[in-house]
């Protein structure tokens, strides 16, 4: 028995010198899954796109999926998002010396092992219990930067420990109420993050209509507002609408069970012992007061002199389409801007997010970082937004969608699957770094 498991180990190695000696992650990754199915195991999650998603869709419950897979209207600017990448084709170069590859990228004076970042999801609590400890560890496993929501389920201070000393920046829904913005950014600043997102495209909820269908927020049961159970001054806030509660006029609705549960999440969620929240008009005040200071639809581009005289960190914009909003975006002083519909969860027939890219990339010409977001599925996805002039790529939906599958250990499988395919792309199309992934090498 023992000298056939050697020879099935020795089969096992030979496999993966078929793929070749791991001199790269893609070669590593690659190599790693063949080695495994000598053994007979498959990959911890799937790695065709298509095959990730349903299978994350049978996993995870409709509440969950709709929140996360689901975009604005008809769902056509989710499909316009991933079928610009169908309009541009990669022209591989041949003879060329693609031994060595790097795919690292600087950021903000941080040199990053590749070009991918997280993208802020809210409530991954839904995903999986674990939710951004889970996404924490995997990215610091990676050296990946995690983006952190604003609708977190675990409060930042924690997530930094998860982290240690792997690189995090922090996403920023700019409250009604100042006080909120202020203690948010104070926060970002002491946990370490490296820029502060500003999310534009999020002031109002889109007209969601798999969330509208299943009459399901999660915000409402007091799900995905770790940021703000957290907050001392939001806190203060919540007390305060507790001792100064609002007239309540007409007819109050009868309970019913869907109340009730909705009750104890507002319970479960809020700080402090349950039976006392249950006892407390503080769970549901903090709701309230959530949904009434969430965001804010008054911003104009004069209101980021507020923001840059509380923060050294760089200031990126996240929801930047339009290259007369990149001009201004420059003209207000920004560190970085971020091409992005919001996965095409806000305005439905929007134009696609790389189709949005050249222009914004031109405009910019290279005065600040533009980084992509929006419909990346792989690895050559990624190599497609790179050569459009991105110098950077957010990933969202399919790292949840591992999330859901394997926690901890399918974020990683994920991103290592997205930095393999990238890896491999260039290699195959006669590119050794970023700054070699051009225009010219796209039909």
């Amino acid at each position: 028995m023992s000298e056939t498991v050697g020879q099935v180990a020795r089969v096992g190695r030979m496999a993966e010198r078929a793929v070749e000696a791991a001199t790269s992650v893609g070669r590593e990754v690659q190599a790693r899954i063949y080695r495994e199915g000598v053994f007979g195991r498959r990959p911890v999650v799937p790695v065709e796109p298509a095959a990730l998603e349903a299978a994350a869709r049978r996993r995870m419950s409709p509440e969950a999926w709709s929140y996360v897979a689901g975009g604005a209207g008809q769902q056509r600017t989710v499909r316009a998002n991933t079928e610009a990448f169908d309009r541009h084709r990669i022209v591989p170069r041949m003879l060329v010396d693609v031994e060595e590859r790097d795919q690292s990228v600087e950021l903000f004076g941080r040199r990053l092992p590749s070009p991918y970042l997280l993208a802020p999801i809210g409530v991954l609590e839904m995903a999986h219990r674990e939710a951004e400890h889970a996404v924490a560890r995997a990215a610091r496993s990676l050296g990946v930067p995690m983006v952190l929501s604003t609708q977190a389920s675990v409060p930042m201070e924690e997530v930094a420990r998860d982290l240690g000393d792997s690189p995090r920046w922090y996403q920023l829904y700019w409250s009604k109420d100042d006080g909120v913005v202020d203690s948010f950014v104070r926060r970002a600043e002491e946990i370490g993050s490296d820029a502060l997102v500003v999310t534009l495209d999020t002031h109002v909820l889109g007209w969601r209509t798999r969330d509208l269908d299943l009459a399901y927020l999660p915000f409402a049961r007091a799900e995905g507002i770790a940021q703000y159970l957290s907050d001392p001054h939001f806190r203060s806030l919540v007390e305060h609408r507790a001792a100064n509660p609002p007239a309540v006029e007409g007819p109050q609705p009868r309970p019913t069970p869907a109340a009730v549960r909705a009750l104890l999440s507002m319970t479960r969620h809020y700080p402090g012992r349950f039976l006392d929240n249950l006892r407390s008009p503080l769970p549901r005040a903090a709701v309230e007061t959530f949904l009434d200071v969430f965001s804010r639809s008054s911003l104009t581009w004069e209101d980021l002199s507020y923001l840059r005289d509380r923060t050294s960190l760089p200031i990126v914009l996240k929801g930047i389409q339009d290259p007369r909003d990149a001009q201004l975006a420059l003209e207000h002083g920004v560190d970085g801007i971020v091409v992005s519909n919001h996965g095409g969860r806000q305005v439905d027939g929007a134009i696609a997010s790389l189709d949005a890219l050249p222009a914004v990339v031109d405009t910019v010409g290279g005065r600040v970082p533009v980084l992509f977001d929006s419909g990346v599925r792989s690895g050559a996805d990624a190599f497609t937004a790179l050569a459009l002039g991105a110098q950077a790529v957010l990933v969202g939906r399919p790292w949840v969608y591992g999330l859901a599958l394997a926690g901890e250990d399918g974020v990683r499988a994920v991103m290592e699957h997205l930095m393999a395919e990238l890896d491999l792309t260039m290699a195959l199309s006669g590119v050794t770094d970023l700054a070699g992934i051009t225009r010219d090498l796209l039909a």
